[in-house]
């Protein structure tokens, strides 16, 4: 078992003092304050008690019945309080998903780019893995022949992200069905990463959850990306497995094996204000890609993307003479953070070109000013 450094390491040395973020790839974070209100608002005077008074003893490993039946509002009838596990934050979720499930003989399916534990916990897991390589030039999206291909006699596993990161493009319905087919024909267990899932900017496109759509179909969920809860560390899994269920929960005993009471009544207020936070978020994105709109527009020479369908994040192609690492770099001297390529991949020939900006936030309109004023500056000698 082998595990490389962060990808994303190099980028926080690089922009570790850099007042304008355009790497941050959540919805604009809560506060304390905000939830309780929220909760008092609403009359939900008992749960503002629990924060307040709440035992610190341990909580139960899988996380404690009332947060699990909250996150099971979410999905469908297949899908209660038993189907649920929660984690210190989805990344832990998704090592401890591919060590429950996979072994040195074992085959997984990945993509990239993409977020190095989505690709690297099969690896991680000491499992085989092939790596298919999505492009900009098929709108980044999975293309099940490659899938169908690459399928061995040891696969045990596919993981995907979707809503995708970093381009925050979206499969269509049509597309899922495929890959749960080929999943199913195969008794492969399929992990959707679903951590931008409610931030789809126009709710038709949103996906049915893989737990709820397939009987060996795990979907993982955060409070970081939808409702900007970063700092409650809840994650979970939602699956209708029940004895892969018990499988994660003995892998969780070796790690974080329960969350704080704290951070699991946060998660509950949050929850139970589900509907207030997504409509605010999704005001803020949809504002700021208004104005993104604008800016590839007008540098449309020199800058690019797919157009994203949800999430707080993009993929942009810099047309310019520098690659997006020198790109990076040139902007932190300016104060602006982004995430270039390396950020998505261990090999990212091919779009090295290629980085992330991140608009979930108020403050992102600073930001991208910030970035405009650098363009300015840059163009002739880039156009040049």
């Amino acid at each position: 078992m082998t595990f490389n450094e962060p990808w994303s390491k190099k980028h926080k040395k690089v922009t570790s003092e850099t007042p304008f973020s355009l790497s941050n790839s959540f919805a604009q974070p809560l506060n304390s304050a905000e939830l309780i209100k929220m909760a008092q608002d609403r009359g939900d005077n008992d749960i503002v008690e629990q924060f307040q008074n709440h035992s610190l003893e341990y909580t139960p490993n899988g996380g404690s019945l009332d947060l699990r039946q909250e996150i099971a509002n979410f999905y469908g009838p297949d899908i209660n309080a038993d189907n649920i596990v929660v984690f210190t934050g989805a990344q832990v979720a998704l090592q401890t998903a591919a060590m429950a499930l996979l072994n040195n003989d074992s085959h997984s399916i990945v993509f990239s780019p993409c977020y190095q534990s989505v690709q690297q916990a099969p690896a991680h897991a000491g499992s085989q893995v092939t790596e298919i390589r999505l492009v900009a030039e098929n709108g980044w999206q999975i293309d099940p022949e490659m899938v169908e291909a690459a399928i061995q006699e040891n696969t045990k596993y596919i993981v995907i992200n979707e809503p995708y990161n970093p381009a925050g493009t979206l499969m269509s319905h049509e597309l899922q069905k495929q890959l749960k087919d080929i999943a199913e024909k195969n008794n492969l267990h399929f992990l959707s990463d679903e951590v931008y899932r409610l931030l789809e900017h126009d709710e038709k496109d949103r996906l049915t959850p893989m737990a709820d759509l397939y009987e060996k179909g795990i979907s993982a969920g955060t409070l970081s990306k939808p409702w900007g809860g970063c700092g409650i560390t809840i994650g979970w899994l939602a699956l209708q497995d029940l004895e892969l269920r018990q499988k994660l929960i003995d892998v969780q005993y070796f790690g974080t094996s329960c969350p704080s009471r704290a951070s699991e009544i946060q998660a509950i207020m949050t929850l139970r204000a589900s509907d207030i936070i997504v409509e605010r978020n999704l005001k803020i994105i949809r504002k700021n890609v208004d104005l993104l709109d604008k800016f590839f527009e007008n540098y449309a020479d020199l800058f690019e993307w797919i157009r994203p369908k949800a999430g707080a994040i993009a993929f942009v192609k810099f047309k310019g003479p520098l690659t997006s690492d020198q790109l990076g770099e040139a902007l932190a001297k300016s104060g602006i953070s982004i995430k270039p390529a390396y950020v998505f991949s261990d090999d990212h020939s091919g779009f090295s070109d290629y980085f992330r900006i991140g608009y979930g936030e108020e403050k992102m309109p600073k930001a991208l000013a910030a970035l405009i004023d650098f363009v300015e500056e840059h163009k002739q000698a880039w156009r040049a």
